[in-house]
Parts: structure tokens; sequence; C-alpha cells
């Protein structure tokens, strides 16, 4: 009988601290919860500094945060129930830029404008394991991109020659793909995790034809492009900071 009572003593001693180690000191959960959304930033400029440090390297930039991956989209989730979560990012980006060269010579070069667009959009689902800060998940998702390409206009002092550069164009993109992924995230505050994760997916892109046209009115066209890829994704894993609200 005792043996039996201690051994319900220590089982509820461990269960009780479980539960314990799940809220701070000031009862705040550690895990999110149902109905949270979260922000995800990545740290990877941030080891590539420290690491820096140690191995002679010269001119080592400052680290800054930095989106997702090299879609620069911005990535959340939404927390569902039976750790499950939706998963997405968006990347919506229209830009123009004018250089001057300061150069007032006749039939010189006197300013160049080029104008883009990017748009990136993902969604996708994951669920998650584990009972404790440590917390394995997978899951799939799909993304499609538009590059609107982009425009550039030069602009002469004087009379340019003929032959010179008058407008040049680059095709659009359009981009789609499908892609599994598994990871680990860990809780080191309420609600604050570190992650990272490693893919695989299929993705097929396909760039429209672009022109140059010149100041003498001739127009010649660049070739269209499309490629297709099957493989994994996140080179050396995507580390990221994760905060829940």
């Amino acid at each position: 009988m005792k043996k039996t009572l201690l051994t319900i003593a220590l089982v509820s001693a461990v269960a009780f601290a479980n539960a314990q180690e799940m809220v701070s000191k000031k009862g705040t959960p550690i895990l999110p919860e149902e109905g949270d959304w979260s922000l995800g930033i990545s740290v990877n400029p941030f080891f590539d500094y420290f690491g820096n440090m140690f191995n002679g390297s010269f001119g080592n930039s400052s680290p800054s945060w930095q989106y997702k991956d090299s879609t620069m989209a911005i990535f959340g989730r939404m927390v569902m129930a039976d750790g499950k979560a939706y998963r997405g990012s968006v990347r919506i980006g229209f830009g123009s830029t004018t250089n001057g060269t300061g150069d007032t010579a006749s039939g010189t070069l006197k300013e160049t404008s080029v104008s883009s667009s990017n748009i990136v959009l993902s969604l996708g689902m994951q669920k998650s394991r584990g009972k404790g800060r440590l917390q394995g998940y997978y899951g799939a998702e799909a993304s499609i991109l538009f590059g609107g390409g982009s425009s550039t206009d030069y602009t002469y002092n004087g009379t340019a020659a003929n032959s010179a550069t008058a407008s040049s164009s680059t095709g659009s993109t359009f981009g789609i793909g499908v892609r599994g992924f598994i990871g680990a995230e860990y809780f080191f505050a309420p609600k604050i995790s570190i992650s990272g994760e490693y893919g695989w997916g299929i993705g097929f892109n396909s760039t429209g034809a672009g022109e140059t046209t010149t100041v003498g009115g001739t127009t010649s066209e660049t070739g269209d492009s499309s490629s297709f890829k099957v493989d994994t994704d996140n080179a050396g894993g995507q580390i990221m900071l994760n905060f829940y609200f």
C-alpha cells in the first residue's frame, strides 16, 4: 500500500512539474494557444555575423532583421486546435528608381529610370508534435509568384546616336510551387520560439520575352525562358525567430 501511494505521489509530482513548466512565473502560457497569430523573422544574418567574427573575415557588415527567405515575403501562422496551424507568406512590392549621371555633355546619358513589381503568396498547413517546450512539426504549402518584369527608360542630353538605347524591358515572370517541410521549434520564453526547417518541393517558373528599343526606333526582342525544378530547399536550414500574439 505504501509503495502504491509513493508511486502515485511521484507520478503526480512529475505531472505537476510538467504542467508548471508550461507557464511562466507570472502564469503566462509558454506554448501558443488556439487563435494565436505569429510573425516569423529570419535570424540567419545574426549567425553569419557572429560566425564571421571568429574566422578572420574583414568587412563584416552589421546584422539586420530579414524576411523569411530570398522571396522577401512576410511570414506568419494562425494556431488551430490539436497542434495544427495555418501558415502563409505575402509580398506585394512595387518600385521605381531614377539615377542621374551628372554629365551634361551633348549626346551623353543623363539619367535612367527603372520600375518593377513583385508579388509572392503562399498558403499551407502544419502539424506539431510534442508536449513540452520542444515541438517537432511538418506539413505542406503551395506558393505563387508574379514578377511584373522591369522597364528602363534612358534620357540623353543633346542628340544621342540612333544606336543608343532609348528603353529596355524584361519579360514578366510567373511561378508556382508545392513543397513539403519538416522542422523543430523550441519555446525559450512565453510564446517566443526559435525554429529551423528544411523542405522539398516542385517548382515551375516562366519568364516572358523582353525587348530593347534604340533612339532610332529599332526594336529587338530578347528570348523567353522557363525552368522546372524538383529539389530540397532552404539550403543550410532556415532559422526563424517566432513571436505569437
